[in-house]
């Protein structure tokens, strides 16, 4: 499994870094503990894009890559088949976050949107990396273990809020 994560980050809305001025640094940890805990592949490094967008972005590439006309929390675009990764690429792929549904949420929720945008970083790695949640099997899974990288960031079960990320 590779030690070497780098995580580039863009941040075109800027809405962002007025809210959470760390935004980076959260993303930052959040991606490389999710990737480390999900057992990964064999890179020796591998590179994470993480796009801090606007719903309106979120929506446009919902509609074109899902079929879904609306905005979500968190997409997440794996480069190469999902599930296989014991020959990872080095570019993994794309997790895409919307601002404004993310704020929503974590205030619905009655959560910090740092906690609820880490939560969303640690589940799209993990979908990077081939976990998923199609059945209630894989979702188990997936949600055990990001509730444990949560933990490990000092972050509570995002589950106990009734918390679903896409």
């Amino acid at each position: 499994m590779s030690d070497t994560v780098a995580i580039d980050i863009a941040t075109p809305m800027r809405q962002w870094t007025d809210i959470l001025p760390d935004v980076e640094d959260l993303v930052r940890s959040a991606a490389t503990a999710a990737w480390r805990a999900s057992g990964g592949g064999t890179a020796a490094a591998v590179e994470i894009s993480v796009v801090l967008a606007d719903d309106a972005m979120v929506r446009t590439l919902n509609r074109d890559h899902r079929g879904k006309d609306s905005p979500t929390n968190v997409l997440s675009f794996p480069i190469g088949p999902a599930g296989s990764m014991d020959a990872v690429p080095t570019m993994l792929g794309d997790v895409v976050l919307a601002c404004e549904t993310v704020i929503a949420e974590a205030a619905a929720q009655g959560k910090p949107v740092a906690d609820h945008l880490r939560h969303l970083v640690v589940h799209g790695v993990l979908h990077l990396a081939g976990y998923d949640h199609e059945d209630d099997a894989e979702a188990e899974r997936m949600e055990r273990l990001e509730t444990q990288i949560l933990a490990d960031l000092g972050v509570g079960d995002p589950y106990q809020y009734g918390d679903v990320a896409e």
